[in-house]
């Protein structure tokens, strides 16, 4: 037998906080990020260690026994996230449809209902395992009880029995680690243990008198400052103890029959899955429905006689859509019946469209098929032969419907259809509809892909061929390999399910004018714009990257080299466990090291930049670790990703990914090349203008701060922006009192700091380990910056009341950003919504008004018939490839493009530069 049993509360918080900076949201505005992580670690478990028998434990509704001994028992600790409360009614929902008990006592917490079912167990011969991430459970262990704690991060759990407990805690038995506990005390339940002793004492105290009998009987043999400790805090060390000391004898019974492990209620358990918008964990966890894969009006396919043939994501689910809605779906593969078609789709004022193709990547994928609707529940499919003159052919007959200046296109992720039928010469023509981008600027924060919103919006499931065949399923062959007949509803469906979300969408976005105008003004122009910036790429020299390459990579030998001489022997320096175990462990650099929950040192970035200064083994490792990640995020990997048709990198520009209405990149991600290091700007270096031309470079200045300025009205901050002042240095002028001319750099590093982290919410606590100072000093920088523009502290509690009122804040043109736990009684949770709340607003604002440079410069761009491209956006920075010839022309206009697309209270200010590559011109 095999028994585990769940500390319910302890993993619903882990995982409730672990996803709190990118939280799972429904559509309807729940937040299941508890929930989902519950049910991913129970299954992962379930999975992994197959248990016989399994409970889960949960804490009781109101005070336990430790209450009513101690009134203050975890008094200081935050109520716990609305979120989290709304969660653990569902979680047992969820056990229930499983046949799993969930089990509590009133008056016990959960670690004493598991401390009372595990020695039960141990009685009956039974082994359980205690999963929690909680040390506490540690005194529980012995040969048959053992503690299953998950990994920090999703790096799996680690069993620990005696010999795994002596070891990590550094004590002779797991008894012991109840003595432990009681002197060290425990802030997050609020025990107060022995003042002044932490974990290295406690240890040296327990491994020298036994336990805290011994120690308490044996005071005199203390010495000094440690004697007066103790003495002082015999009771409260008594007393702790006995709150640390979890039970056994709680009124709880073992019963493995009701433990037993069976199989859950799918049904009921599908039934909350689909409330909670959890379908690919459905489809992970239970059984797909037997269903007949007959695709109506059709007749009867390779799949109907061999239904593995699907793939394992999707395997033997029908299309829901299919079979309860009335449709015609079309399969045009003759001439004659495109021409009918065409004729029919160039006459409709909306016509919706979508591209099968051979490749996620647009640059590179070739038309497979082509589906066009344009009524609700009626579509057409073509497909497009492998052979490029025939399926150019193709294109070309079809290029009337694309052309047709006078119908409105609507589609999926637009870019990406328009970016494949631009490598076959056409050039889609009048309005754009993409329901991804209106589906963004309705809810920013939740998932945009066509199957999620046919599943919340249409009720439809819905499954698309080239999930099921080709390089993304698990078939690993073409669609061409598939007879048309065999695939027409499915692509058909793309085009038909489009047009009805553009229906759905539409009628959405008209209910709030300002999200039109939004939409239309500023996002759906974009499209067209990184379409061409897809399209074009970006040149690198490879062999300016080589010469880099082989420069860092002698340095990181070297680097590596002296932290050898200084350890005294070889090492990983990319491993953080041997970096901790040679730093903390053998080389004991500092008294007191981080920990991991799960024991090992912290060697990240930010504790080893905190160590620098105690030995020069730190600063080895440190810059050996940032020439590594140069070399294989950019350095060596930029040059594999130059496409060998173009010559050039295409990446491509995602535009509903952050909730700020901030544009990123991916594949590669050239928004994240490092800057403020002499090695990071040398990368760009590599990104070259095109033979014979030139590379320019504009970035707006300040634009965040000068958007603050306009948005809180504060006279004194405007007035700096308009007398042209450095504003750092005008910052800190007013803020030290001073005239502009006698601000130190000191003062104005501090100011910059000061005036970024405003705009992020930045707390006294932040700015003084940022700028390395004392708390004092961070608390009067801020004072003094609020005293120096009083309208901005105004400002920024406005929008935290705004945001408290409405449930969102808004950017200068509309732009929402919603905000569910600003009311949350958890100061945590709460925190991150209020900084959210301040930045949003600003970051946003910023954030549009580029995106409205970039759409008129293409434009101006384009009417003027220049040559020259725009190629890269970074943040609030634009970059281009011109000609010589077209030097002066094309500065104007982005210059003056920039500086005027909207008028603030203060000027916009554009740098740019000009040169061979983005270094030189930056």
């Amino acid at each position: 037998m095999k028994l585990f049993l769940l500390d319910a509360y302890a993993l619903i918080y882990r995982s409730y906080y672990a996803m709190i900076r990118n939280p799972r949201i429904t559509s309807n505005g729940f937040n299941t990020s508890a929930v989902l992580g519950f049910v991913n670690t129970l299954s992962d478990v379930l999975r992994r260690e197959q248990p016989t028998h399994l409970g889960v434990c949960f804490d009781p509704p109101g005070p336990t026994f430790r209450h009513e001994m101690y009134s203050e028992y975890k008094a200081q600790r935050e109520a716990a996230p609305e979120d989290i409360h709304a969660s653990v009614p569902i979680i047992k929902r969820i056990l229930e449809a499983w046949h799993i008990p969930a089990i509590e006592a009133a008056g016990f917490e959960a670690d004493d209902v598991i401390g009372t079912l595990a020695r039960q167990a141990s009685e009956q011969g039974v082994t359980t395992y205690m999963l929690t991430p909680d040390k506490d459970y540690a005194q529980l262990v012995t040969p048959t009880t053992l503690l299953y704690r998950p990994r920090s991060g999703d790096s799996g759990y680690d069993t620990m029995g005696i010999d795994e407990v002596k070891t990590k805690w550094n004590v002779g038995s797991p008894h012991q680690i109840i003595d432990l506990l009681a002197l060290m005390g425990d802030a997050s339940d609020n025990i107060p243990g022995c003042p002044g002793v932490g974990e290295k004492t406690a240890v040296k105290l327990i491994s020298e008198f036994g336990d805290i009998d011994g120690l308490l009987a044996s005071i005199d043999q203390l010495k000094g400052a440690l004697r007066k400790k103790v003495e002082g805090a015999v009771e409260q060390i008594r007393f702790s103890r006995d709150l640390v000391t979890i039970r056994t004898d709680a009124p709880v019974i073992l019963d493995l029959e009701q433990l037993a492990v069976s199989e859950p209620d799918e049904s009921e358990l599908r039934k909350i899955f689909d409330e909670l918008e959890f379908r690919q964990l459905a489809n992970r966890i239970l059984k797909k429905p037997e269903k007949q894969l007959t695709p109506i009006n059709k007749q009867p396919s390779l799949f109907d006689e061999n239904p593995n043939n699907w793939a394992d994501e999707t395997e033997n689910r029908a299309l829901e859509s299919l079979k309860s809605t009335p449709h015609t779906y079309y399969l045009a593969d003759n001439d004659d019946d495109i021409a009918t078609m065409l004729q029919k789709i160039t006459s409709s004022a909306v016509l919706s469209f979508d591209t099968e193709t051979t490749s996620t990547r647009a640059i590179e994928a070739e038309l497979v098929g082509l589906s066009f609707a344009i009524t609700p529940h009626e579509a057409w499919y073509v497909p497009v032969p492998a052979d490029h003159i025939e399926a150019q052919r193709i294109v070309d007959m079809l290029r009337p419907a694309w052309e047709n200046e006078a119908s409105l296109k609507v589609g999926q992720n637009m870019k990406y259809d328009l970016t494949v039928l631009a490598r076959y010469g056409v050039t889609v023509q009048g309005e754009l509809w993409d329901t991804m981008v209106a589906h963004y600027v309705l809810a920013p924060e939740l998932r945009h892909n066509m199957d999620y919103m046919a599943e919340q919006y249409l009720k439809y499931q819905t499954i698309h061929i080239d999930e099921l065949i080709g390089p993304r399923g698990r078939l690993q062959r073409s669609m061409r390999e598939v007879a048309p007949a065999d695939v027409v509803d499915y692509a058909c469906e793309d085009a038909d399910i489009t047009l009805q979300l553009y229906h759905y969408l539409k009628a959405e976005l008209e209910k709030t004018p300002v999200f039109v105008k939004l939409f239309r003004d500023i996002e759906m122009p974009l499209v067209r714009v990184l379409t061409a910036m897809e399209l074009h790429g970006v040149r690198i020299n490879s062999a300016s990257l080589s010469e880099i390459s082989t420069a860092l990579s002698e340095r990181a030998a070297e680097e590596q080299r002296r932290a050898y001489e200084l350890a005294g022997h070889s090492f990983n320096l990319s491993s953080p466990r041997q970096v901790g175990d040679v730093l903390f462990a053998e080389m004991k650099i500092v008294e007191k090291p981080k920990r991991t929950k799960t024991g090992q040192y912290v060697t990240s970035e930010e504790v080893l930049q905190q160590l620098r200064a105690h030995h020069p083994i730190v600063d080895a490792i440190m810059k050996y670790r940032a020439l590594k990640k140069l070399l294989s995020t950019y350095v060596d990997a930029l040059p594999t990703l130059v496409d060998s048709r173009t010559g050039r990198i295409h990446t491509s520009f995602n535009q509903t990914v952050t909730a700020t209405g901030r544009l990123s990149s991916s594949d590669p991600n050239l928004q994240n090349i490092p800057i403020r290091t002499d090695d990071g700007r040398e990368i760009r270096r590599a990104f070259v203008a095109e033979p014979g031309q030139l590379f320019f470079s504009a970035d707006y200045s300040q634009i965040e701060l000068r958007v603050l300025a306009h948005l809180s009205q504060d006279e004194n901050m405007i007035a700096a922006f308009q007398s042209g002042h450095d504003i750092h240095a005008a910052t800190a002028a007013s803020i030290y009192k001073k005239p502009i001319d006698e601000v130190t750099r000191d003062e104005r590093t501090k100011a910059k700091r000061a005036n970024f982290g405003i705009v992020y919410g930045i707390t006294v606590f932040g700015l003084a380990e940022r700028l390395d100072i004392s708390r004092d000093e961070a608390k009067r920088l801020i004072d003094g910056y609020f005293e120096s523009f009083p309208r901005v502290a105004i400002y920024l509690e406005q929008m935290r009341e705004s945001a408290r009122r409405n449930g969102y804040v808004e950017t200068l043109f509309g732009r929402r950003r919603y905000l569910p736990d600003i009311l949350s009684r958890n100061a945590t949770v709460r925190g991150f919504a209020e900084r959210n709340a301040v930045n949003a607003p600003i970051q946003g604002t910023a954030a549009d008004i580029i995106k409205l440079a970039m759409s008129e410069i293409h434009e101006r761009i384009e009417k003027a018939g220049l040559k020259a491209r725009m190629i890269l956006q970074v943040h609030d920075e634009l970059n281009f490839t011109v000609p010589v010839e077209e030097r002066e022309q094309l500065e104007q206009i982005v210059i003056e493009t920039m500086q005027s697309v909207v008028s603030l209270r203060v000027p916009l200010i554009a740098d740019s530069g000009w040169g061979d590559n983005w270094l030189e011109a930056h």
